[in-house]
């Protein structure tokens, strides 16, 4: 019997048994082989962050194709995938005029999975906690073979997000001077996109030692706060690092918005400064990644061992201990736990 992680209220999730409908067509059933713990789905757990109850969790997956439904030919059963949640629709304004990554309605995962409290919404439209899942063909992008399942499956939306922020959003340029506040797993994937792009310095800011030693491991050049900056990138979205941000850019410096704010957060704008040093303000949202597009990109920086993702898998947990891996996020004591069904 299928398994999945189900949250029925807000604060209240926990195992349970599954039913899923065969794959109907442009649709495909995936085995989830492993799905990072990623503080989205806490931010889900406590908020519910938009999604109708009950919710599967999990949105950080990667698994094996094991059934396709009528007229899927881009994947095929045995082919290994990686679970995007951000498919572009193709049909929005933004896909029409070609910005995909600006898609305000990307493809809905098929719900076509109950658990005893009903009809399951999946986390950003997957619900990647579970043994099996059915997903949109558009949803299962077949990665380069040679890639661990535990290490393939942060590449949907820790790798998506920190590489994509440097790479995509802010186009990070070669010798520029960056600085990362917050170093959880997607920061981290910040510090190496940014050592990727060539940044002469990356100056990583965190309240924990710990991870301050992980981003130097991973390309960091310099701990702590500093000036003029070329770039900064907020992983923390908070009121008070968004200021802290905008105090360490120098002249026509960059601020990249990357972590969720809660619903009633605002910040204030230093309108002189900002306006004084040309300054810029850049949303990035799951690092503007295209599936298709980057996973495939992504998975081969890694195979060529310029992205190393084996440093960002703390450890390996079952279905039944992702509420102790909530406990572990929010003391800081791991980069990633990753969920093996």
């Amino acid at each position: 019997m299928d398994r999945g992680v189900v949250l029925t209220e807000i604060g209240r999730f926990g195992v349970e048994p599954l039913e899923l409908d065969e794959p109907g067509p442009g649709e495909v059933r995936v085995a989830i082989e492993a799905s990072g713990v990623c503080h989205s789905d806490l931010h889900v757990v406590e908020t519910l962050f938009n999604h109708p109850l009950p919710v599967l969790l999990g949105h950080e997956g990667a698994g094996v194709v094991e059934a396709v439904g009528e007229g899927v030919e881009k994947v095929a059963p045995g082919d290994r995938v990686v679970l995007g949640w951000r498919s572009p629709c193709g049909e929005c304004p933004w896909c029409l005029r070609g910005a995909v990554e600006l898609c305000r309605t990307p493809r809905a995962a098929p719900q076509r999975m109950r658990a005893e409290a009903g009809v399951l919404t999946g986390v950003f439209g997957l619900g990647t906690f579970a043994t099996r899942l059915v997903v949109s063909a558009d949803a299962a992008i077949v990665i380069p073979p040679g890639l661990p399942a535990e290490q393939a499956c942060l590449l949907g939306c820790a790798v998506a997000t920190g590489l994509g922020s440097v790479l995509k959003t802010a186009q990070v340029w070669e010798g520029a001077r960056v600085g990362v506040i917050g170093c959880g797993a997607v920061g981290l994937c910040v510090v190496q996109g940014a050592r990727i792009a060539g940044a002469s310095e990356i100056h990583a800011v965190d309240l924990d030692e710990r991870k301050l030693e992980a981003a130097r491991r991973l390309g960091a050049t310099h701990t702590g706060p500093a000036e003029r900056l070329d770039f900064v990138f907020d992983v923390v979205g908070r009121p008070e690092t968004v200021a802290q941000g905008i105090g360490m850019l120098g002249h026509a410096g960059t601020l990249v918005y990357i972590g969720l704010p809660q619903p009633d957060a605002e910040a204030t704008l230093p309108l002189k400064r900002v306006f004084d040093r040309r300054m810029r303000f850049l949303v990035s949202h799951g690092g503007d990644h295209v599936p298709e597009e980057d996973f495939p990109r992504y998975a081969q920086l890694a195979l060529d061992g310029e992205l190393d993702l084996s440093a960002m898998v703390t450890k390996t947990i079952g279905l039944d201990d992702v509420g102790h891996a909530f406990e572990e996020m929010r003391a800081g004591d791991v980069i990633r736990s990753v969920v093996r069904p």
